[in-house]
């Protein structure tokens, strides 16, 4: 039976890089509907903060399922007690197979060693809802941000 395996990975291996891009592609294809060009993608992902997510600053996580890379995330530690979720994703192929609760629990035990006892985010997904976060008010701007959620990390030990 395969299985999944989630470890910390740099933010810029093969594997990291290539679902960063599928990641990307994804959000911004969804964002203006319709596909986005290689060309997009370079320029979205050029200074977009990953090198943050090491530690002491935040983290970066890839699943395989099997030996395939199939999702990715990470946390950034924002202040002394939030840190967000970020970047998260699972390839379609991969879906519906508990790799984005699994991806979730690493990143929150992630943001609790970084010293986080609240985890943020913004997105659209029900996933998080499902997870015990709650919409909060806005902590950041950006493009694609419409919806925001936290959660206390605390309450879940």
């Amino acid at each position: 039976m395969t299985s999944w395996t989630l470890t910390p990975e740099a933010f810029d291996s093969v594997n990291a890089s290539s679902l960063r891009r599928d990641y990307y592609d994804e959000v911004a294809s969804r964002y203006w509907k319709r596909p986005a060009t290689s060309e997009e993608i370079d320029q979205g992902l050029a200074g977009d903060g990953v090198e943050l997510l090491t530690p002491p600053t935040g983290q970066f996580v890839v699943g395989h399922y099997g030996e395939e890379a199939a999702a990715c995330g990470g946390v950034l530690v924002l202040d002394a007690e939030r840190a967000e979720l970020t970047r998260v994703y699972v390839r379609p192929a991969f879906r519906g197979k508990n790799g984005a609760s699994l991806l979730l629990d690493l990143l929150e035990e992630e943001a609790r060693t970084l010293g986080a006892s609240q985890m943020v985010l913004n997105t659209r997904l029900a996933l998080y809802v499902r997870h015990g976060y709650a919409e909060i008010p806005a902590y950041c701007t950006g493009a694609y941000m419409e919806v925001w959620y936290g959660k206390d990390l605390r309450a879940d030990r």
